[in-house]
């Protein structure tokens, strides 16, 4: 009776235009000559890009120490930085050229509701070439925006990811 009145509550809660809500891929580009540089500090090596996003929505590649991470920048300025070298990979790391937001779409409206970038790491001190590659999956809500998941990559990594952002809204964030 329990299960019962609790599918049937949830039944009731969902939008009744729900099935026009639509999830899809926007690409926004992150290489260095596609977005501004705001902020270099030789000495330190750190510098800060700010690259486009999507509904209001920006991105801040951030490079410190040789590893890259990303900062994204909610509509009204708020930050949120999610921390690639430690939920990630600790090795010295870049970010992939492009960012995949998954939006869902009603009529004219659009909505991230999560961030895919892929992440290249150098995790083998003795062979620096070779580097691992993870999709760092970040769920955007307005209570939080963090990494959810870290998908290895593979054949079926992209796929995975995908799944993985289009879920996450009830994710943990990963710590």
């Amino acid at each position: 009776m329990l299960a019962r009145n609790f599918i049937a509550i949830l039944i009731l809660s969902l939008p009744l235009n729900a099935s026009t809500t639509q999830v899809d891929s926007i690409y926004t580009d992150l290489a260095p000559d596609r977005c501004k540089t705001v902020k270099v500090d030789k000495d330190l090596g750190e510098s800060v890009q700010k690259c486009a996003g999507v509904a209001g929505y920006s991105l801040l590649v951030e490079d410190a120490d040789a590893r890259q991470s990303i900062t994204v920048v909610a509509p009204d300025g708020k930050r949120h930085t999610l921390n690639y070298s430690q939920v990630i990979t600790t090795a010295f790391s870049t970010v992939g050229d492009k960012a995949e937001w998954r939006v869902e779409r009603e009529s004219a409206n659009t909505r991230p509701i999560a961030l895919i970038v892929r992440v290249f790491a150098n995790e083998d001190p003795d062979s620096p070439q070779k580097r691992t590659a993870y999709l760092a999956v970040a769920k955007i809500t307005p209570e939080k925006i963090c990494v959810t998941a870290r998908v290895k990559g593979g054949a079926t990594a992209n796929e995975e990811a995908r799944r993985a952002a289009d879920t996450s809204t009830w994710a943990p964030c990963l710590e």
